[in-house]
C-alpha cells in the first residue's frame, strides 16, 4: 500500500513540474506569437466576373525576424489585406512575401518592425523524435494565446521528384489543434520552433486527436528557394481530358481560379474564374486565364510545377519572367518582373 501511495505522489509531483515548466515556457515564448487577421475577395461563381464576396480569416504565426512572420500558406494565400496583432495589442499591416502551397508554409513581411520585437528561435526538426513532448500556442476558435500540449506522434514526408530533398514533411501530434491555430508555432521543450501548425484530420470538423505541423527544416528549405516568391495566383492543373474540352492548345495548363488583389499577378493583368461548375467531383471556377508556360517550361502535367521551380531557382535576384496565357481562344504574353527584396 505504501508503495502504491509513493507512486501516486511521484506521478503527481511529475505533473506539477511539467505544469510549471509549461507555464514558464509559455511566458517566455508568448511574445513571439501573433494573431493574423485576413480579408480576401472571392468570385461568387454566378457567372459575373465583377461579383465578389468578401471573406474574413483568422490564423496564427510566429515572429522569426524583426519584420518577418512565419505562418501557414493557407492562412494568407488569397489575402488582399493582412493585419498582425502582437501579445501587447500592437497591430501592424503585412504583405505576403514568400509562399509554398505544397509545404503549406509562408512568410509575411510587416510594414514596420514591432516596438519591442522578440523573435522566436528556430530549432532543428531533424533532431525531433517520435514521443518528444511539444506545445502549441495559437488562437483556436479566436481564443488568442491558447496553450495546448502533447507529443510528436508521427513524421510523414514526401521526397521531391527532382531528387534534391523533401518537398513536404509534417509532424503528427495529439496536441489540441482547431480553427485559428493554423500557422501557429509548435515548440519543443527548449522553447524552439520545430513546426508550423497546418491542419487536422477529422470526421466531425473539430479536433479528434490528430493534428499536423509542417517541420521547421522543410519550411526553411522551401522558403529559401527563389521559386517561393509570392505571385498571387490560385490555380488548378488541367487533366488531358479537361484541356481538350476547353480547347487548350496543349496537353495541360494551369486554370486560374483566383487572382489576389494587389498581387504581382493582379498587377500584370491575369484574370480568375467566375462560373462555378462541378467536374470530376471537384468544384472549380471557369472563365479564368489558362497559363500555358512559365519561362521556357511548358505546363504539360502535374509534375511541371517542379520543373518550373527549378527554372525559377536558377534565375537571378531580379529577372523578367514570361508567361504564355490562353484567354478567349488566343495566346497572350505577360511579363512578370520578379525581385527578391
Amino acid at each position: 500500500m505504501k508503495k502504491y501511495f509513493l507512486l501516486l505522489a511521484i506521478a503527481a509531483f511529475s505533473q506539477f513540474v511539467l505544469a510549471q515548466d509549461l507555464a514558464e515556457l509559455f511566458e517566455s515564448n508568448k511574445y513571439s506569437v501573433v494573431t493574423i487577421y485576413t480579408a480576401e475577395d472571392v468570385n461568387s461563381g454566378s457567372g459575373d466576373p465583377r461579383t465578389f464576396t468578401s471573406n474574413m480569416g483568422l490564423g496564427s504565426g510566429v515572429l522569426i525576424r524583426d519584420n518577418m512572420i512565419l505562418t501557414a500558406s493557407h492562412v494568407v494565400a488569397n489575402a488582399k489585406a493582412i493585419m498582425v496583432e502582437f501579445f501587447d495589442g500592437e497591430k501592424i499591416a503585412a504583405t505576403t512575401y514568400r509562399i509554398s502551397r505544397i509545404a503549406d508554409v509562408a512568410i509575411i513581411k510587416l510594414e514596420s518592425a514591432p516596438t519591442d520585437p522578440k523573435p522566436a528561435v528556430i530549432g532543428s526538426s531533424n533532431e525531433v523524435r517520435i514521443g518528444d513532448e511539444i506545445f502549441v500556442i495559437g488562437a483556436p476558435m479566436g481564443l488568442t494565446y491558447s496553450l495546448s500540449h502533447g507529443i510528436i506522434a508521427g513524421r510523414h514526408s514526401e521526397e521531391s521528384p527532382r531528387g534534391n530533398g523533401k518537398i513536404l514533411e509534417f509532424f503528427q501530434t495529439d496536441a489540441s489543434i482547431n480553427t485559428g491555430n493554423s500557422g501557429g508555432p509548435m515548440f519543443n521543450k527548449k522553447g524552439e520552433v520545430i513546426g508550423i501548425v497546418s491542419s487536422i484530420l477529422s470526421r466531425s470538423g473539430g479536433f479528434e486527436g490528430i493534428g499536423f505541423a509542417a517541420t521547421s527544416q522543410v519550411a526553411k528549405d522551401v522558403l529559401n528557394a527563389r521559386s517561393s516568391l509570392y505571385f498571387g495566383v490560385d490555380a488548378v492543373t488541367l487533366s488531358y481530358e479537361f484541356a481538350k474540352i476547353l480547347n487548350v492548345p496543349q496537353e495541360s495548363g494551369w486554370l486560374v481560379q483566383n487572382v489576389t488583389k494587389g498581387s504581382p499577378a493582379d498587377s500584370i493583368g491575369l484574370k480568375g474564374g467566375f462560373r462555378k461548375v462541378i467536374f470530376e467531383d471537384e468544384e472549380i471556377l471557369l472563365g479564368g486565364d489558362i497559363i500555358l508556360s512559365v519561362g521556357d517550361v511548358k505546363i504539360t502535367e502535374e509534375q511541371s510545377i517542379f520543373k518550373i521551380a527549378e527554372y525559377l531557382d536558377g534565375m537571378g535576384s531580379s529577372a523578367t519572367i514570361t508567361l504564355m496565357v490562353y484567354r478567349g481562344g488566343e495566346i497572350m504574353e505577360f511579363n512578370w518582373i520578379s525581385t527578391d527584396n
